[in-house]
């Protein structure tokens, strides 16, 4: 198994040890929990790019990268909707894990047809994933009532990474909608 892989398989191994911290009824818990979650964020950066310098890319590593990340953001925003909860935080923290879902099975669909370079990750994805990860450290790390500016600054880079999800959503549906469109017309949409 590559290193790349291995950190991969790391960063899925950190989901519960990040809940359990995240639970423990210590004040400094948020604070290693966000720690724990940074440590996944980086190693999400440094699997990359690890894959690309040492040609480690590997059919395993493309299925499971995406799928890690996805349930490590998932995982940080529930936990962080039971602690912040306000509808406006919620909604967005929805915006999110629904617009990952979206788009990870447009994907699907469109390697399946064998244009997933259609639907590749863009600049604004890119954008959005670190505006989504800083907001995501920033809510776990800060006891909001010691730190009230820290939950505004994580929330305002919550709403932009709303925001720019809703964004690239658009972007890749605008670019798949020309295989959307096609399926449509032939008749073949039977699935559900």
């Amino acid at each position: 198994m590559t290193l790349a892989n291995q950190l991969t398989l790391l960063r899925v191994a950190l989901i519960p040890v990040f809940v359990l911290v995240f639970y423990l009824p210590y004040k400094w818990s948020y604070f290693a929990s966000a720690l724990i979650f940074s440590v996944a964020a980086a190693t999400d950066w440094l699997d990359g790019y690890i894959a690309r310098k040492y040609n480690q890319a590997t059919p395993f590593g493309a299925f499971l990268d995406p799928v890690a990340d996805k349930l490590m953001v998932a995982t940080a925003l529930v936990l962080l909707v039971d602690l912040h909860n306000y509808p406006f935080f919620t909604i967005a923290a929805a915006v999110i894990i629904g617009r990952e879902i979206a788009v990870s099975a447009l994907r699907e669909w469109m390697a399946g047809l064998g244009l997933r370079s259609s639907v590749a990750v863009n600049y604004i994805g890119k954008i959005k994933t670190t505006a989504q990860m800083a907001a995501i450290i920033v809510l776990l790390a800060f006891d909001v009532r010691e730190f009230p500016v820290m939950e505004t600054i994580g929330y305002i880079l919550l709403y932009i990474a709303a925001a720019l999800t809703l964004w690239t959503m658009i972007i890749y549906l605008k670019a798949a909608w020309p295989a959307l469109a096609g399926e449509t017309a032939n008749g073949d949409n039977n699935e559900s």
